[in-house]
């Protein structure tokens, strides 16, 4: 690790997600791990399958103090399940997969989100021209709030739906005023979600057993001590938080339909078909073609717990080990056409998670493992955005659709302007 004598912090700040293409660019075609400099230390930057399996080894690498402090802080939560690692994780992370993974709690959120984006919709055929990524955040923060059990009226629930969305949106910009304003979001979330888990524990709100509330306002630590109010209430929008962060995904989702109208057709005839938004298979399999194309969490780092190696490059304990997640989901040695984008390789593709180089919210076992336990709740969220964006009565304006590649997170400028085609407004003023 000593051919390099540069830091190449400064080049991910303005590359942003172009970055890893950039190391890559560095070594052999088709290599599997490249060295670079982060932070005035060595790292390796890893990619594919065998980067995704030493990743989530964690007999060899732990996330604890890998994490940048001001993105932990901002977008995690300190303290939070992101920075466990070993037996302090798994006991955790058993209640965000008995919270959101398991089957039964996927179905409790479908017809919550058909609610919400035939709302959504309506608005649109009605004549209004909220974006897609706007319109996202109020339907899915409104609808993950009602399966998480949290009380609220639709106006407080979009409020702080458009809190926790912009936490999102500031965390990666810390040389930014929106940086300060994800900062002081997140402070304000993290009371008002302490206090929700006081109030559960006081006995002064019920929450339905089950519920994201209740098994966080309920969980002991390994040692059978509640969790610190603060922060259950972190984890508790731990739970919520990345279905909104789902809203930049929609985004990207209004620039790929606009581009394809052929898809558009096919999934809003599959939606009028079935009479339903949710659960379409033309629908779910766009939307996890969006996961993998779209620029949404370009990579993750950990720290070598011992020294390693991974295709001939090596790197001594203490290293950072970064998996490139953008790299790893267009990787042309793990897909077939790999920067073509084309639903129709995800059609029938029932178990996505054995798709061991697609890792768009994380890798590897979701128990076990650092992979998003809330993923199937948000392919089912996305893939209904996709069948409302698609019906026939509705335009995808071609405006404001350029990427800043350079910015994280990024989505379209506009979000995806959406309205009514004038020949099917519900409404005579809005006509024409």
């Amino acid at each position: 690790m000593t051919g390099l004598l540069h830091d190449d912090s400064l080049s991910f700040l303005t590359r942003g997600y172009d970055f890893g293409a950039q190391i890559w660019r560095r070594t052999r075609q088709g290599a599997r791990a490249v060295p670079l400099r982060l932070l005035g230390g060595d790292a390796l930057l890893v990619r594919g399958s065998d980067g995704v399996a030493l990743f989530y080894d964690d007999t060899r690498i732990a996330r604890h103090g890998a994490m940048p402090a001001f993105v932990q802080d901002t977008l995690f939560g300190r303290g939070s399940v992101h920075s466990l690692d070993g037996a302090a994780h798994h006991h955790r992370k058993a209640t965000f997969v008995d919270v959101a993974y398991e089957d039964a709690q996927v179905e409790r959120l479908r017809p919550v989100l058909q609610t919400e984006w035939q709302s959504e919709l309506d608005a649109w055929l009605g004549g209004g021209e909220r974006s897609a990524y706007d319109a996202a955040v109020g339907a899915f923060g409104r609808a993950i709030m009602r399966w998480a059990g949290l009380p609220g009226t639709r106006e407080a629930q979009t409020r702080w739906a458009a809190r926790l969305a912009q936490i999102v949106d500031g965390f990666g910009v810390p040389y930014s005023p929106e940086y300060l304003l994800a900062y002081g979001n997140r402070l304000w979330s993290d009371r008002h979600a302490q206090r929700l888990i006081e109030a559960v524990r006081a006995g002064t709100l019920d929450a339905e057993a089950g519920t994201a509330l209740a098994e966080w306002a309920s969980h002991r630590d390994p040692s059978g001590d509640l969790l610190p109010a603060r922060l259950a209430g972190i984890e508790l929008q731990n739970s919520i938080r990345p279905m909104i962060a789902v809203a930049r995904f929609v985004a990207f989702a209004a620039k790929e339909l606009r581009d394809r109208p052929e898809w558009r057709s096919r999934i809003a005839a599959e939606a009028a078909e079935r009479g339903s938004l949710v659960d379409g298979p033309l629908a779910t399999a766009f939307a996890q073609e969006i996961r993998r194309t779209a620029p949404f969490v370009p990579m993750l780092p950990g720290r070598a717990l011992a020294d390693i190696e991974l295709d001939g490059e090596r790197l001594r304990a203490g290293g950072r080990v970064v998996l490139d997640i953008l790299g790893t989901d267009t990787d042309p040695r793990s897909w077939p056409h790999a920067e073509s984008f084309d639903p129709e390789r995800f059609e029938g593709v029932e178990d996505y998670e054995a798709l061991t180089a697609f890792v768009p919210q994380g890798g590897a076992d979701v128990a076990s493992g650092h992979r998003c336990p809330g993923e199937k709740l948000a392919i089912a969220g996305l893939a209904a955005a996709v069948s409302a964006l698609s019906d026939p009565g509705v335009t995808i304006l071609g405006s404001g659709l350029d990427v800043n590649r350079r910015r994280l997170p990024t989505k379209p400028a506009s979000g995806g302007r959406v309205r009514a085609e004038a020949t099917t407004s519900r409404c005579p003023v809005h006509r024409g």
